[in-house]
């Protein structure tokens, strides 16, 4: 087992070490994948605005695949009181801004049930090849998806592959049912 603290260290480096344009190669590579995932008959999709200082997957592309596919796309604000998160529904007039750690964040809008949504894109650091991912070590996320649908699907994006070896998991740990990467689909616990 690799400590999650040892993890986020070393694929941060990672990141550290990627261009602009590498994030951007990768992004649309990763979205392309998207495309031929089982998921395109649902309605509500959650993404992440990426945070562009930590070299985050770029979801711009998939945003595009989304909106030209007409489907919903909800986007969230977090209260870093409790690590928990609101989910709004992105219109032509949400109005975006970054908060105090550079996530870019709805100011208000239509706000959405956990339970409408069938669809998360997870950001991640790491994650391996059972599903079972690490990020910024929040749990934001993971409390999140606890309350979404039970039937709700969880892809992971990342810029790098899985770890070979198992990441050390806690009962609260979500664990994904894809991961896209540039190279790979991953998938874990699904019938396709």
């Amino acid at each position: 087992m690799t400590t999650k603290a040892a993890l986020r260290k070393h694929y941060k480096n990672l990141r550290d070490q990627l261009t602009s344009d590498d994030i951007d190669t990768h992004s649309l590579t990763i979205a392309n994948n998207i495309l031929k995932l089982p998921i395109w008959k649902f309605s509500y999709y959650h993404l992440f605005l990426p945070i562009t200082k930590n070299k985050e997957v770029n979801t711009e592309f998939i945003l595009n695949i989304l909106s030209g596919k007409d489907k919903n796309i909800i986007i969230s604000k977090s209260n870093f009181d409790n690590f928990s998160m609101r989910h709004f529904l992105l219109t032509d007039s949400t109005k975006i801004k970054r908060n105090t750690l550079g996530i870019p964040e709805p100011i208000d809008g239509i706000e959405v049930p956990n339970s409408k949504i069938e669809v998360v894109f997870v950001p991640l650091l790491a994650f391996d090849k059972k599903g079972n991912r690490v990020g910024y070590g929040k749990g934001f996320y993971d409390r999140f998806l606890t309350e979404c649908n039970s039937e709700v699907i969880k892809i992971g994006l990342s810029l790098f592959e899985a770890e070979e070896v198992l990441i050390d998991v806690s009962t609260e740990d979500q664990a994904l049912d894809y991961c896209i990467t540039p190279q790979t689909t991953y998938s874990f616990n699904t019938s396709d």
